[in-house]
């Protein structure tokens, strides 16, 4: 007689308590390499196989940045406005709306305050997964601001930009950030107060005409796109095929435009490492 006897027939199990594999347990980066979801994590989302930088957001670098995690972010109920009443194929207004409900975000940058390595260092952290990372009036007021704090706190300034550039919804009221946070980094720079840029995956469009290319120190983690236009766009403007890597960060660097490629495990290392030279500090 067998041990075991079904007593009930079929699938007995409740639909509402059928248990589904959770979404996201692997990665998988463009090379082909999978790895699981936490091990990912514990990496800072950087592949070990390939060394693929994966894309993350203010949430995961304030993690890596600051000390125990531990900041004050500063200006964080500030939103948007549709101005403009813009429409295209839906209105601007609903656009932030659905943003902001899928990200759990009020506009596209983040800026707090916080110890890195024992010391206060206020970052400004960009987040492409709102509409594009794109730059609106709502992003450049944040960057002033932060800016603003750096300065009357005499607290170095890093700035994390990922962004497709221009928020086109705002038309000028968005260009006009370009001039604003310019003008605050030349304040910035006559206090004498470092600026640190680092530019993620991507930094395109006005962010990069702007303040991502204005740092005392200007870094990227490796791989990141970086340009004004995008590749397509240059090569159906100058009907020309483009050279290998184009855009890539590491194109950038052979090109003058960065100083540093620092791979994620070393940036909080690196950024306090150039922050104390800056200010001819002890190394720390």
């Amino acid at each position: 007689m067998a041990w075991f006897k079904r007593t009930e027939k079929g699938i007995t199990t409740a639909t509402e308590d059928k248990k589904d594999v959770p979404k996201g347990l692997w990665y998988k980066s463009p090379t082909g390499k999978i790895i699981d979801a936490d091990e990912l994590a514990r990496n800072l989302w950087v592949s070990p196989e390939d060394d693929f930088h994966v894309r993350i957001g203010s949430k995961e670098y304030f993690e890596i940045l600051f000390d125990n995690n531990e900041f004050k972010e500063l200006d964080a109920k500030m939103t948007s406005k549709d101005t403009l009443n813009f429409v295209d194929t839906k209105k601007y207004s609903d656009r932030l709306k659905d943003a902001m409900e899928k990200t759990n975000l009020k506009d596209a940058v983040r800026t707090a305050v916080g110890k890195s390595k024992g010391k206060e260092l206020v970052v400004c952290c960009m987040d492409f997964a709102f509409i594009g990372g794109s730059m609106g009036a709502v992003v450049g007021e944040k960057i002033a601001r932060g800016i603003d704090y750096s300065i009357k706190n005499r607290v170095p300034f890093l700035m994390i930009s990922k962004s497709g550039g221009a928020r086109m919804m705002e038309a000028a009221y968005s260009l006009m950030q370009l001039a604003k946070t310019s003008a605050k980094l030349a304040q910035l720079a006559d206090a004498k107060i470092p600026y640190i840029s680092l530019c993620t995956d991507p930094t395109t469009g006005g962010t990069t005409a702007s303040y991502a290319m204005l740092g005392d120190v200007n870094i990227s983690e490796p791989g990141a796109l970086i340009g004004f236009a995008g590749p397509r766009v240059v090569k159906d403007t100058t009907g020309k095929d483009l050279p290998e890597g184009f855009q890539t960060a590491e194109f950038v660097l052979d090109h003058g435009f960065l100083d540093f490629i620092t791979p994620r495990k070393e940036l909080k290392d690196k950024i306090n490492l150039f922050i104390d030279l800056i200010e001819n500090n002890e190394i720390r």
